[in-house]
């Protein structure tokens, strides 16, 4: 094998990782949601964690959401799997919805230890921005599944008129 051959796959396995690093970062930056522990989270203490990685006080995780737009309505879809829906308040504050909600630990009821603890716990706030104005009063959700979905209708806009004008 030529050197050139190596230095050529080595800069095509980099311009990959590079470009799946960039394609994660703008497609999944506003979804990376900081988890912060709140008086009913009920993490286990840190001694019954075997996993060197876990700081109770950073929980981060990834809540996907879609936005869907027709010419009557949008529709948010946010995955946050693990909660009730008496676990989360919407809001729609000027152009964004706001989700805040709290995913609370639940122990094993058998004795042991936690060797990996990966899913984040916590109270959390999730910002989607709105692309259009919408009747907020008007708003519907439900949750099934682990998955968030607001329907939220469009504020009609009005049709220009015609006027016409007299000439004096």
């Amino acid at each position: 094998m030529k050197l050139d051959e190596i230095k050529q796959g080595w800069s095509s396995f980099w311009d990959s990782v590079a470009e799946g690093w960039q394609h994660l970062r703008h497609s999944a930056s506003s979804a990376i949601t900081r988890f912060r522990p709140g008086a009913q989270t009920n993490l286990p203490a840190r001694g019954d964690i075997d996993d060197a990685f876990f700081i109770p006080s950073m929980g981060w995780s990834m809540l996907g959401g879609n936005v869907f737009e027709d010419e009557k309505r949008l529709v948010v879809r946010i995955e946050v799997p693990g909660l009730d829906k008496n676990d989360m308040d919407i809001e729609v504050s000027g152009n964004s919805l706001i989700v805040r909600g709290e995913k609370r630990f639940e122990r094993e009821e058998t004795e042991g230890r936690y060797r990996v603890l990966q899913c984040a716990y916590g109270s959390f706030e999730r910002i989607v921005p709105l692309h259009a104005a919408v009747k907020a009063d008007q708003a519907k959700a439900s949750y099934r599944n682990g998955v968030l979905r607001v329907e939220l209708p469009k504020v009609e806009e009005e049709k220009p008129r015609k006027q016409t004008v007299r000439i004096d």
